[in-house]
């Protein structure tokens, strides 16, 4: 099979049976979809990419591929229950089916990071769309300078990964720094936004490529506080993920001014996207 990072637009998802499935939290759940050489979906895709997963009879909506790009004989998929899709998707148990289709979007700039300082910036759910290219940026740890992520989330209990961000924290060619906005009794780690994480950190802002997945005003904080540091708005990348319902540029749910978020993104430049974020009607 011809390896693509895209498959043809389709509106048929492929249906699969779920394998492994690991409570993040109390409602986030990863599971993984086994795949072999004959699916359509035994294909590589790119970090920042997503897939529209399906519930039989309730709906569908796009999720971020939070696995290994590498890794082909897997697809991973890490989900909050926010909605009634969500919730089911969640409360899949081991060989029951799921709708896929995909991989759809835009990607995080990897490759663009030679030579560069590179940070990872995450807030609560959006450390998932950012792990695939943290896995590639790992793989390519010696053609990047200075590499940091910083994470954030409301709680202790509402960190993702626990066991791989404590891996990457232990690695000494690396910047982690965690942090909550409310700590509990036993958290010794940083408390308060992660923009405040950026003054922890060493970087060139001369030289430098951000990444920022979360909360949407999450986000604007961040990037506007990198803009501040001397971080130029093109070298900023952000992962919007709005209303998105077919992921084909049909249905026109996620037109976000004269893009589609599904066709166009979800990952854009803050430079692309700034005039766009401060109109009203958008």
């Amino acid at each position: 099979m011809e390896d693509s990072f895209t498959r043809p637009n389709t509106m048929t998802p492929d249906f699969l049976a779920t394998k492994h499935h690991r409570h993040e939290t109390e409602d986030v759940v990863t599971f993984e979809i086994p795949l072999d050489k004959q699916s359509p979906l035994f294909t590589r895709f790119k970090p920042g990419q997503f897939n529209m997963l399906y519930a039989y009879g309730i709906g569908e909506i796009p999720i971020s591929i939070s696995g290994d790009p590498d890794d082909r004989e897997r697809l991973v998929h890490t989900i909050r229950a926010v909605g009634a899709v969500s919730e089911a998707l969640t409360k899949l148990g081991k060989h029951d089916l799921i709708g896929v289709r995909g991989p759809y979007g835009s990607s995080w700039p990897i490759e663009e990071t030679a030579g560069s300082d590179v940070l990872v910036i995450a807030g609560g759910i959006g450390l998932a769309p950012l792990r695939p290219a943290i896995y590639q940026l790992l793989k390519r740890r010696a053609s990047i300078g200075l590499f940091s992520i910083l994470y954030g989330a409301r709680t202790p209990e509402d960190l993702l990964f626990r066991q791989e961000v404590e891996t990457w924290r232990r690695m000494p060619d690396m910047q982690v720094r965690v942090t909550v906005d409310q700590a509990t009794k036993e958290w010794i780690g940083d408390v308060g936004v992660v923009t405040k994480m950026l003054g922890k950190v060493r970087f060139d802002p001369a030289d430098t490529i951000a990444m920022i997945c979360g909360p949407e005003i999450m986000i604007r904080l961040t990037a506007t506080r990198l803009i501040d540091l001397g971080v130029a708005s093109d070298q900023i990348y952000v992962s919007l993920e709005r209303n998105m319902k077919c992921a084909v540029g049909t249905c026109g749910h996620c037109q976000f001014g004269p893009h589609f978020v599904c066709k166009d993104g979800p990952i854009f430049t803050y430079e692309h996207i700034t005039p766009l974020l401060n109109v009203r009607e958008i």
